[in-house]
Parts: C-alpha cells; sequence; structure tokens
C-alpha cells in the first residue's frame, strides 16, 4: 500500500468502516472490493507502479495510468497516455472528463464507481455544469410544487456525436435545457411524467434514426428514479446503456432481480451491480470472504449470494451471531461438547461447525467474537478439524467461512481486540455494500418491492407510493438501510389500507411516532404554545396548494382547464390533484 493510500485508509478507519457518504471510489478488482475515501482537493495517480497513489495489481494497467483531479466541486479523470486506455460508463476518454456520482470508471478489468453525495460533483463540461445547476433547481421546484419531472439521455452510435448536436439543437425548443453529456446528450423536460417522456424519446431516437444518427434513450423521472441530479443523471445514463438501438426505455424498468436461495433480490445501483458480479465469481471459490458495511445495508443477503451460487449450495449455510455468543459457552456453540464435559451436558453434541460441514458458515458482526475463541477458530481454519469441548478426538470438517462487521477491523487488530492473524486469514476477499442512501436507484425500487411483499403476506391488494411519500423517504438518512426501510413498509402495508399511500401516513413513523390525518382531513386545534405557529413546510405548501386550487375552481365556475390556467399548473396535474386532495370535481368544459 503507498503511502497516500495508507492515508486514505487511515481517513476510511476514522469513520467507523462504514462506506462513506461524501466523495470516494469504490474499487472492484477481480478478487475484492475495497472503499477509497477522496479528499476536497489534491491528485491521486492511478496504475501499478510505485508512483500510483492507488495502486492496481493487474498487467493490463499502465504504471501510471489515469490521474484524478479533485477540486471543492468537482472531481476530473484524465487517461495518462496509456496503453489500453481509462473508459467512464464504457466510452474511451481521450479528453479530461468530470465526473458524475455513478460515473464507472474502467481501467483494465477494474472498475472504480465513482460516488459524490449531493451537492459534491461537478459536471462534464461548462456546459453540462450549467445543465446540471439547472436540473438541481428543477428537482427543488418539482419537490415544491408536486409537478412532474423528466430526464432524458440520449447515447447516439459513436462517430455521430456532432452530427446529433446539430439534429438536437435545429429540432429542440429550449435549447438551455440540452447539454453534451461526454458521448452523450442530457434533455430536460419540466412538467413531463414517465409516460409522456418516454412517448417523445421514443419518438426523438426514430427522428434521429431517419437522419443518419443511430442512437438510444434512457428517461428517469424526479422522485421514482432519483432525487437530485446526479441521481437523475446516472439514472438515465445507464438506462440508456441498456436500451437497444432505436430505442427508449424508462429507467423503471431497467434493474436486475437475482434469485439468492429463493429469494428475490433486486438491484440497480452501478456498485451493486459491479458488487454482485464480484459475489457471482468469488462463489466459484472457496476463498474466505469478510463482508463490510454498515448494519442493515444487506450483508447477509452477499453472504447467502456467496452460498448459493457456491457448489456448495446443497449443504447448509450456518448462520452465527458473534455479538450474541456468551463466552462461557461459545466454544461449546461452535465446537461442540461430549457428554459430561461440564455441568448440563447431559449428551454429546456436535457444534455449529460440525453442523455446517460441507456447507457454509457465516459470522456476523465477527468484530465481538471473544478472543479466546478467536485462537481456536483460526486453529480450525488452518487444520480443517475441531475438538469438541471436553473431548480428545480432532474431527474433520470442510466449511466455506464467511465474515461481517460493521467495525474496521485493522482498528480492532490495532487496539488490541481482534487477532491480527485470524484478521488476515478471514480477509482473503473483501466485499464493501454500499449504505442504502448511496444507492439512490434502488431506494424507491426497494420501498415498493417491500410494501408489495407485506400487503401480500396480509392479503390486501396493490397500492401505489405517491411521489410527496417517495420525497419524504428520499429526505430520511436511513440508518437503519434497507432493513429500516422493510420495518416502515410493513408498518405502511398493515396501519393503512388506502389505495395510495402518503407522506402523512409516513412523516411521524420515521420521525419515531404513529401517523395521522393530513391537515386538510383534520380540524384545527388552537393552541397558546408559541411552536403552534410552526409546522412541516411539506404540509404548509400543501395547504396553500388546496386553498389555491379550490379558489381557482371557484373563481372559473367549476371549468378545470380555466382554473387550472389561472395558476398556472398544467391541467394534467390539476386533475390528478383534485383527486389526491378531495376538492371538489366539476366536467371539465371546453
Amino acid at each position: 500500500m503507498s503511502g497516500h493510500e495508507e492515508t486514505l485508509a487511515t481517513e476510511h478507519a476514522a469513520t467507523g468502516g462504514g462506506v462513506l457518504s461524501q466523495r470516494y471510489l469504490a474499487v472492484f478488482e477481480l478478487g475484492s472490493s475495497r472503499v477509497i475515501p477522496l479528499p476536497d482537493a489534491g491528485k491521486l495517480v492511478v496504475g501499478r507502479g510505485d508512483e500510483a497513489g492507488l495502486r492496481l495489481a493487474e498487467t493490463k494497467v499502465s504504471r501510471v495510468h489515469a490521474q484524478l483531479d479533485m477540486a471543492h466541486d468537482a472531481v476530473t479523470v484524465t487517461d495518462l497516455e496509456s496503453q489500453n486506455g481509462t473508459h467512464v460508463n464504457g466510452d474511451r476518454i481521450d479528453a479530461p472528463r468530470v465526473l458524475v456520482s455513478g460515473d464507472v470508471i474502467e481501467i483494465g478489468r477494474t472498475a472504480l464507481v465513482y460516488h459524490a453525495a449531493p451537492g459534491k460533483a461537478g459536471g462534464d463540461t461548462a456546459s453540462l455544469h450549467r445543465f446540471r445547476s439547472l436540473l438541481s433547481q428543477e428537482t427543488d421546484r418539482a419537490r415544491l410544487s408536486g409537478q412532474p419531472l423528466a430526464l432524458v439521455s440520449v447515447a447516439p452510435a459513436t462517430g455521430t456525436e456532432e452530427r446529433c448536436s446539430k439534429l438536437l439543437v435545429q429540432d429542440l425548443v429550449g435549447v438551455e435545457r440540452l447539454a453534451a453529456d461526454g458521448g452523450r446528450f442530457a434533455l430536460l423536460l419540466p412538467e413531463t411524467d414517465a409516460d409522456d417522456a418516454v412517448r417523445r424519446a421514443s419518438g426523438l431516437v426514430v427522428l434521429l434514426g431517419r437522419a443518419g444518427v443511430p442512437a438510444r434513450a434512457g428517461v428517469a423521472v424526479y422522485p421514482a428514479d432519483g432525487f437530485d441530479a446526479d441521481a437523475l443523471l446516472t439514472s438515465a445514463r445507464s438506462t440508456a446503456a441498456e436500451a437497444a438501438e432505436g430505442q427508449a426505455l424508462s429507467a423503471a424498468s431497467v434493474f436486475r432481480t437475482l434469485d439468492v436461495g429463493g429469494s428475490p433480490l433486486v438491484i440497480a445501483d452501478a456498485q451493486m451491480l459491479r458488487l454482485y458480479a464480484l459475489v457471482e465469481r468469488l462463489a466459484a471459490s472457496d476463498l474466505p470472504v469478510l463482508i463490510q458495511g454498515e448494519t442493515g445495508a444487506g450483508k447477509e443477503l452477499a453472504a447467502r449470494a456467496l452460498h448459493y451460487w457456491s457448489a456448495r449450495r446443497d449443504a447448509r449455510l450456518v448462520a452465527v451471531n458473534a455479538a450474541a455468543l456468551q463466552t462461557s459457552l461459545a466454544e461449546s456453540e461452535l465446537f461442540g461438547h461430549e457428554r459430561g464435559a461440564f455441568t448440563g451436558a447431559t449428551s454429546a453434541k456436535a457444534g455449529l461447525l460440525e453442523a455446517a460441514d460441507g456447507g457454509s458458515v457465516f459470522f456476523d458482526e465477527i468484530a465481538d467474537l471473544p478472543l479466546p475463541v478467536q485462537v481456536k477458530l483460526l486453529r480450525a481454519l488452518d487444520t480443517g478439524r475441531v475438538t469438541r469441548v471436553g473431548g480428545v478426538t480432532e474431527i474433520p470438517v470442510d466449511v466455506r467461512l464467511i465474515a461481517a462487521t460493521n467495525k474496521p477491523l485493522d482498528q480492532e487488530v490495532a487496539q488490541g481486540r481482534f487477532r491480527q492473524d485470524l484478521y488476515f486469514r478471514l480477509s482473503g476477499a473483501t466485499l464493501c455494500v454500499p449504505p442504502l442512501r448511496d444507492r439512490p436507484r434502488e431506494l424507491a425500487l426497494l420501498a415498493r418491492r417491500f410494501l408489495a411483499d407485506a400487503r401480500t403476506r396480509l392479503g390486501r391488494g396493490p397500492t401505489r407510493i405517491s411521489d410527496e411519500a417517495l420525497q419524504l423517504l428520499a429526505a430520511h438518512p436511513w440508518p437503519g438501510n434497507a432493513r429500516e426501510l422493510g420495518n416502515v413498509m410493513e408498518y405502511a402495508a398493515a396501519a393503512f389500507d388506502d389505495p395510495v399511500l402518503e407522506s402523512w401516513q409516513l412523516a411521524e413513523r420515521l420521525a419515531g411516532g404513529e401517523g395521522r390525518r393530513p391537515p386538510e382531513q383534520e380540524p384545527a386545534v388552537p393552541s397558546a404554545e408559541p411552536r403552534s405557529q410552526f409546522q412541516p413546510l411539506d404540509k404548509e405548501i400543501r395547504e396553500l396548494e388546496c386553498t389555491r386550487m379550490q379558489q381557482a375552481l371557484d373563481a372559473a365556475g367549476g371549468n378545470q382547464r380555466r382554473a387550472a390556467q389561472l395558476i398556472g399548473m398544467p391541467l394534467r396535474t390539476f386533475v390528478s390533484k383534485l383527486t389526491r386532495y378531495g376538492l371538489r370535481e366539476r366536467d371539465p368544459q371546453s
């Protein structure tokens, strides 16, 4: 490890070992993944030579292959005239490229997935930088107004980019809403829902094809496919990459469902796609794997995939919660005991390692394993044999070890709480599972899946999650990750049986309380307390919107089209909100 990488590793350990949520690279090599945090300023050379700050042990990587330049508002990657080139999102770059969160840098067979928290990334060119600022403003406007917003990524065939640019500029109104995005083009469509956006994008690629520019397109909408500018750009780009030539796809239709021992796993984020591609490769070996990540992020799912995708799938996967093992009983639980070994041992018992013979053992929260037990576990792994408590016979066991932790094991080693030799033995390969807040493409997908599954278990029909509810979910930090999201959706499925799940039904639950009816369905209760003059901003905006819509409807004599014009709201949005807010509805008149 180079000096620069040691510094980055120290910064990572200082965060508690969890995946950072500011700026970092998730590095996916052939046998492992790791996280490299990026500073606010500086440079990082990537290569296989000693002069590289991030060293990659691969022959296809040049000694100094590429360089990342970090500034406060942007991270730029530049190819350093490498032999095999540097690719970003599948395109070989020949000029500096400023990264957007979710971009995938490919160097040889190594993938570097760039992540930045909202507001921490720049754009590809000055044009895209301005476009990204506009997109951020439009997402804020959509959040406050409840109006739809769509983003289209157009990917022309290689060599036709200049022709495509000219055609788009000639045929589109509002050029300020169009920007070059590397070899692609980004088009912003305010007040356009998913269906309309896909229709417009489909028509656009057809017209481009007729003009001799084969292209494909991806459509992302706020908030279903992303809650900020970078998430929408990433969703639209990756969706365009999945489309066939002449096709436009919706981001909602582009995700992978993996079978993990009979349980479906939905993934769409670039980090997760790379992670599970690595899991699939590692499953073919018996190499021990150490899985790192926050509580509830999905470490056990990765462990299950390692087992069920391996040749050991027909044998048992035994899960051990190391944090729950009592020191006095841990040896008996893991290695078994003979009859009479201690008071209460009335019969011989096989330990968990024996029970998993031919299969896999998953040690969850391995950092909490008592030190005396760590010594015996290391010996069992080295020799492939266990000795029961009170016994003298060594029993052969054939197990694949998978361990998980939410603590930085190197720091635990440094503080004497974990054996260094066991740490080296466990980390034959490492996997870093990103937290849910760093997987913006998956939040809405998982919320819908968890809600649908919970309602099915309750024997209830499907329900839809409103855009306002999705916005509320996006604003939550999810310290409990996917597990917490699953619990919230279980609550919503049990507590409410409405056709649409609204934000008010989730708001107080996410704050730790019970749900209340929306303001328009509750009587006003005066209060003498000074704080009664305040309420959540989204509720205040909702009340104002209801009031203005009703006033406009009354002023227009029930003519919905005229009422929508009076307050500058698209008719489609106006009609939809009439039902949502329970306002008086009248037949529209021309």
